[in-house]
């Protein structure tokens, strides 16, 4: 629609959201700089654009385990998620009845929803006690329409792992050769076959099924690193190729595509990745887990995360996946997840900030006027958390002051030399 010059509804709820006018937003989706995710089977209540001049977003990883399959814990998940103000979840289920996990989240969830097909048929050839060897290609297609059909909004799809960068990574020492979990399957089932895999091999098949149900292509970075020590590699790197190169293909099609990237990335390295990422594919939306600046913060992931996405996003990442405190440990909780959110948002702020994104500052302002002010239900309104800043906030005496300074504060000492214009 936006490429034939038509302003769809969709568009115009993002550009209300956004401030910006309907004719921008159709323009930036038509050269696949701006994706919004929403399938046409999918009611969403709130309609979300992700890339070039919007607020950068957060999803939030759910869904059920082999190890644990309880839904009723995925809902207090998606809840909490929900509460620290997230843009997306994904289901990312491997364990329990995987159809019914998805249509949990689709009924419950009042945003966007994606998923990583091929988790769905890897669990189901383990139901079966057979190999992964056995996926075949129309088992695998045949289970992406479904979802599709079902209503996911976006889709993950491993489809730059090919013969060729699989070569790549043959030639260089990794400490974790492939972190990605998709990429694994599609990496073990490709040598174990010794054939393409066929989300490449059959891209145009894939943008078929896309196309009908509108759903987003999120190409997966397969062969992202998961130590600093790998970033920035040969296969890491020719992965991004052929991504760029498919998310054209898609553009062309008119299906809406954006690109996954990094994962355990050097301080140093996160700015000049984006903006390799966004040369190669002509500004395509960019979507990071993290990333993650060092691998020792386990149990702290969700700061270094943080770190990291404050300088993606400030650098032109687009979507930003949280990280939990339980990175690298085990299944998240509903704890998790809330900290794992309002993380990655501050995140994104801050790289709002930076990128000048409409509205941004206005915040900041309001909350430093209502700090300068003493107004503290102001500065609650304002804040991040401002549940935690209530219970948080502790008030001298005098009812106007916090305990940190009290008689000594600096705001009101400075007031009375110089008092406010405003």
């Amino acid at each position: 629609m936006a490429m034939a010059g038509i302003i769809s509804g969709e568009m115009r709820k993002v550009a209300d959201d956004e401030g910006l006018a309907p004719e921008t937003i159709r323009d930036l989706v038509a050269h696949g700089k701006v994706v919004i995710p929403k399938n046409v089977n999918h009611d969403i209540r709130r309609i979300k654009g992700i890339g070039k001049g919007l607020s950068t977003k957060v999803n939030t990883n759910l869904g059920t385990s082999d190890e644990c399959c309880d839904l009723e814990l995925e809902g207090r998940k998606l809840n909490a998620a929900l509460d620290a103000g997230t843009d997306s979840i994904m289901d990312l289920s491997t364990g329990g009845d995987l159809d019914s996990a998805r249509a949990f989240f689709l009924e419950k969830s009042p945003i966007m929803v994606g998923a990583v097909p091929i988790y769905a048929v890897a669990s189901e050839l383990a139901r079966e006690d057979r190999p992964l060897e056995d996926l075949s290609v129309e088992r695998l297609f045949s289970s992406i329409e479904k979802q599709c059909r079902q209503g996911v909004d976006y889709i993950t799809v491993h489809c730059g792992i090919n013969r060729q960068s699989m070569e790549f990574l043959r030639g260089v020492e990794r400490i974790m050769p492939c972190v990605s979990r998709g990429g694994s399957i599609l990496l073990y089932w490709m040598e174990k076959t010794r054939q393409e895999n066929p989300l490449y091999e059959y891209f145009d098949d894939l943008l078929q099924i896309a196309k009908r149900y509108d759903v987003v292509l999120s190409l997966g970075d397969g062969f992202r690193p998961g130590a600093i020590a790998d970033a920035i590699d040969e296969p890491q790197l020719a992965e991004l190729m052929v991504l760029a190169h498919l998310a054209r293909r898609a553009n062309d099609w008119g299906v809406q595509a954006m690109i996954e990237g990094p994962g355990h990335v050097p301080i140093e390295h996160i700015k000049p990745h984006v903006e390799l990422e966004k040369r190669l594919t002509d500004e395509a939306p960019f979507y990071v887990l993290g990333p993650l600046p060092t691998d020792i913060a386990a149990g702290y992931d969700h700061i270094s995360g943080a770190i990291g996405g404050a300088i993606a996003a400030s650098a032109g990442a687009d979507f930003l996946c949280d990280v939990t405190p339980a990175e690298h440990l085990g299944l998240p909780d509903e704890n998790d997840i809330y900290l794992g959110v309002i993380a990655s948002k501050l995140a994104a702020h801050v790289g709002d900030l930076a990128k000048d994104v409409k509205g941004a500052r206005d915040r900041d302002r309001r909350i430093s006027l209502a700090r300068r002010n003493l107004d503290w239900e102001s500065m609650i309104a304002e804040a991040l958390d401002p549940e935690l800043v209530r219970i948080k906030s502790h008030l001298a005496s005098d009812r106007e002051a916090c305990t940190m300074c009290g008689k000594l504060c600096a705001v009101k000492l400075s007031r009375q030399v110089l008092p406010s214009r405003e």
